[in-house]
């Protein structure tokens, strides 16, 4: 793929710039002012191009990274690229969209989460316990559920804020998805009271475990 082609999608992504945008975006950590809605149509009529997507993400451009993750092929990737691209994605949105659409996507996968939930730094670790939360609700067999448990309840408390928040959705998950678990999951989220107090706005779901696993459990009882 030319260079042409990466001066001229980055330039259109320069072109839907929009100051309210980026404040609404910087508010949540991300350094980009596209609007989402936009960037995907652009994503959309580039399609795939596997070649492209590698040098969209190589500027280090976040609205590019975003839209090369949408028109990437994820199985393309080897294990050391996703890898590498993990750790050089320093924004919630690039890290989100990138263990969402690509890496889960991966058959390096399960590989990673394992490497990533015991890293040290903290936003790769919070990639790991994503996918982790990922196998509770779709692939459970095999993970030690009681072992989760037990390091959810010596280390979220005082985890940093993207992995208090990964291994909270992981606890929830947990705890909507195994009966036999929830009592344990519910007793740790009350004594722990992480995110009790977030604001959460109405017809919402808080993400405070206790509040999070009851209403997901009753919206499925009543289904």
């Amino acid at each position: 793929m030319s260079g042409t082609a990466v001066a001229e999608v980055l330039a259109e992504l320069a072109g839907l710039e929009d100051p309210k945008a980026r404040a609404v975006n910087e508010r949540h950590g991300d350094d980009h002012g596209v609007n989402l809605g936009k960037l995907r149509a652009v994503a959309k009529r580039l399609k795939t191009q596997q070649d492209l997507a590698r040098e969209l993400w190589a500027t280090g451009d976040s609205a590019a990274r975003l839209v090369a993750l949408l028109i990437c092929r994820p199985k393309a990737f080897d294990r050391a690229e996703l890898d590498t691209m993990l750790r050089e994605a320093r924004t919630p949105k690039v890290h989100d969209w990138l263990v969402n659409y690509v890496v889960k996507k991966s058959p390096h996968a399960e590989d990673l989460r394992v490497t990533w939930t015991a890293d040290s730094d903290p936003v790769v670790a919070s990639a790991g316990w994503a996918l982790t939360t990922e196998r509770v609700a779709k692939d459970p067999q095999g993970l030690d559920l009681d072992a989760l448990l037990d390091v959810i309840e010596a280390q979220m408390k005082d985890a940093p804020d993207r992995l208090q928040w990964a291994m909270n959705h992981c606890l929830a998950q947990i705890g909507i998805s195994h009966a036999d678990y929830r009592p344990r999951a519910l007793a740790i989220g009350e004594r722990l009271e992480v995110l009790k107090d977030y604001p959460t706005p109405p017809n919402c779901t808080s993400p405070y475990a206790p509040t999070w696993i009851t209403e997901m459990v009753h919206r499925q009882e009543a289904g």
